[in-house]
């Protein structure tokens, strides 16, 4: 559900703001100041404060665990679309990370593989696609998501949740805590970084 209305959003703001915005260099400036704005306020009124919950009480190592989990968790669908990118190397060795932490590094809390020369890679579908000459669009900001731009939005919201595992989790209340555990260690550890965004830029 949650999918489908950050997919009406992101359409009708390209339906509605494509032809109107002054700026070349941002077609959609209008919806993605306004979609910004609201984004910030959403942040600041429950995203950060969670996050800042969750880092003061967490332990550091526990916060590394749990961003390891998450990141292994997605190393399978990295190497599917470096095969699709005709990287078959770097695919090999995307679902060798993930075979070794998943087992030696205990369901990926310890990233093992990085220590026994795995490099980690980041690929996604809106990247494979780029690959093969679709162009990546206007920059827009996505609900809740944050800036992207329309190739890499849609194909976010489209394909991109399908290929990671925690959408697969049948029983539904823990499918959704992972989800949500994933998205609080997230902006844990982008905390530092967006408050010097915020002192350094005038129109962060």
């Amino acid at each position: 559900m949650l999918r489908c209305f950050l997919g009406l959003l992101l359409l009708a703001a390209l339906g509605g703001c494509a032809t109107t915005g002054g700026n070349p260099h941002d077609p959609l400036e209008g919806y993605n100041r306004a979609m910004f704005n609201f984004n910030e306020g959403v942040d600041k009124a429950i995203v950060k404060p969670v996050a800042s919950g969750y880092k003061t009480v967490m332990p550091e190592f526990a916060r590394t665990g749990v961003t390891n989990f998450f990141s292994n968790l997605g190393d399978v669908w990295i190497g599917v679309n470096n095969i699709l990118q005709g990287k078959v190397g770097a695919g090999a060795g995307d679902f060798g990370r993930f075979a070794i932490n998943s087992t030696i590094g205990i369901l990926g809390l310890f990233d093992i593989a990085s220590s026994a020369g795995f490099e980690k890679h980041n690929e996604d579908f809106g990247q494979t696609l780029g690959r093969w000459g679709v162009g990546s669009g206007a920059y827009v900001v996505l609900p809740i998501l944050g800036p992207s731009d329309v190739r890499d939005g849609l194909s976010l919201l489209t394909v991109d949740w399908r290929g990671y595992p925690v959408w697969y989790v049948n029983n539904i209340p823990t499918r959704n805590e992972l989800i949500g555990a994933r998205f609080v260690d997230e902006r844990a550890n982008l905390l530092d970084v967006s408050r010097l965004a915020e002192e350094a830029a005038l129109d962060h």
